[in-house]
Parts: C-alpha cells; structure tokens; sequence
C-alpha cells in the first residue's frame, strides 16, 4: 500500500539537504499531492541554505579578529531608542558563544516581532554573557543623544561579568582602552551586533510597557515613545511626562 500524503510530508521534513531531496526516490512519485510537498520541501530547505550562508557573511568581522586570537572574546554592541520623544537609551552588550549558531539573526528592523522575541530568549540562554546600559531622557537632554547614547553603551560593558578584549560596534567610537571595530550599519554585518540589537529592542520595548502602565494615553506599549499619531494626540491632550525629551520637539516647544 502506497504511503499517504501525510506520511510523505512527514518523511520529505526529515530530509536535510537539497542534494539528498533531488536523490530521493520520491522524486519520481507523480501524484500531485507529492509533487506540491516536494516543491514546498525544496523552498524550506533553500530558505534554510540562505539563513545559514547569510549567518557565515555576518561572521566575517568575528572570524578575522579570532584568526589572530582564538581564544578573544568579542563584544558586540548596539542601540535602540535614539529617535523616540519619550523614554530611555538603551544599549546592549554581548558575547556570543563560540560553540553556538543564532541563525535568523540579523538587525532588529528586519526581524518580525515573533521572531525577534523568540531569538532574544535563545540569546539569554545561550550567550557567553550580556549585559544592559541605560541612559535616561533626563541624561539625554543634558549630555544630547549622542553622548548619552556612548554612556549607555559603556555602562553595558561595564555590567559585564568578564571583560572583553575586543568591541564590535554598530557606527560608534567609545573612549576607552580596548580594541575596538566601529562598523556602519553594524547589526547587518555582524552577528555580534545583531545580537546585542536585538537584545537591546526587546528590553527597551519591554521598559516603556512598563512606562505606558504608569501613564496610559500616550499610546507607548505600541510606539514605544516614537512621535506616532496617538503618542502627539497624549502629548497634546496629557501634556509632558517625567520620561519625555524636554530637548527634543515638539515636546521643547510645549514647555
């Protein structure tokens, strides 16, 4: 008896490779049913190819810097919150596991939302060590967001248990003593800075959750303190929290 559909399909998820797929025996099988699972099997299977070989290009600033130095320990670092009218700087430091793949990563803009939550989760789990920095809208309006957003940064490596003996950073320079890789557009070319800009994004969302529960009507558990439509109508209608940019506008203007 010829096996059923959902038995192939079962059996077509077990094949790993395109080479073993166009091997197989059920390539010859012409029902349609088998053929369509087939075609669906294939696209996975490129999809996946695609993922890991764009998983091996984000490696290349990690693998030049461990070619010298086997044993370093690199540091990714990123930022999120830098456009918002309301709510913190946050950055993130992180040090991969060696051992490990994090595959699917990639800036945090260009990752759905369920996706990115699953992989900050992996992250947690599996990274050699991360750490938070924060700087505060107050910060931001006295240093200028810049400077505050450096601070953060430096405050994320210093929250790490084991110091890192190299930094890949996403488009900044930090004054400190160790050796470091400024990369523009980072979190697209580094899988250490992907990582820390997705760590960052889920924390800083998670934080103005928070903010949106102590001040409800500015629409903040959505925009996460970015000036959407909602966010101005609060604004106009509420008027300034303590966590709102008193440098930036529109919030300066109503002051």
């Amino acid at each position: 008896m010829p096996q059923t559909i959902k038995e192939i399909k079962a059996l077509l998820d077990t094949i790993d490779s395109i080479e073993a797929l166009e091997q197989h025996e059920l390539m010859s099988d012409t029902r349609k049913g088998v053929q369509q699972n087939i075609v669906r099997r294939r696209k996975q299977l490129l999809k996946d190819q695609e993922t890991r070989e764009h998983y091996q290009q984000m490696n290349k600033y990690e693998n030049e810097i461990l070619k010298d130095n086997p044993n370093a320990l690199i540091c990714g670092i990123d930022e999120v919150g830098r456009g918002p009218l309301a709510g913190p700087v946050v950055a993130c430091a992180v040090i991969l596991n060696k051992e490990h793949q994090y595959l699917g990563l990639d800036d945090s803009k260009k990752v759905s939302a369920t996706k990115r939550k699953i992989l900050n989760e992996q992250l947690k789990e599996g990274v050699y060590d991360y750490a938070y920095g924060i700087a505060s809208a107050e910060e931001i309006d006295e240093f200028n967001i810049y400077n505050a957003t450096k601070l953060a940064m430096k405050r994320a490596i210093n929250q790490l248990t084991e110091q890192p003996n190299h930094l890949l950073i996403d488009a900044m320079t930090l004054d400190n003593a160790i050796p470091q890789t400024s990369i523009i557009k980072g979190d697209a070319k580094s899988v250490s800075i992907a990582a820390a800009s997705i760590m960052a994004k889920e924390y800083r969302d998670g934080l103005m959750a928070e903010v949106a529960l102590k001040y409800p009507g500015y629409d903040f558990e959505k925009n996460v303190g970015y000036g959407t439509k909602s966010h101005l109508q609060g604004l106009k209608q509420l008027g300034i929290t303590p966590y709102h940019r008193k440098t930036f506008e529109p919030v300066k203007s109503m002051i």
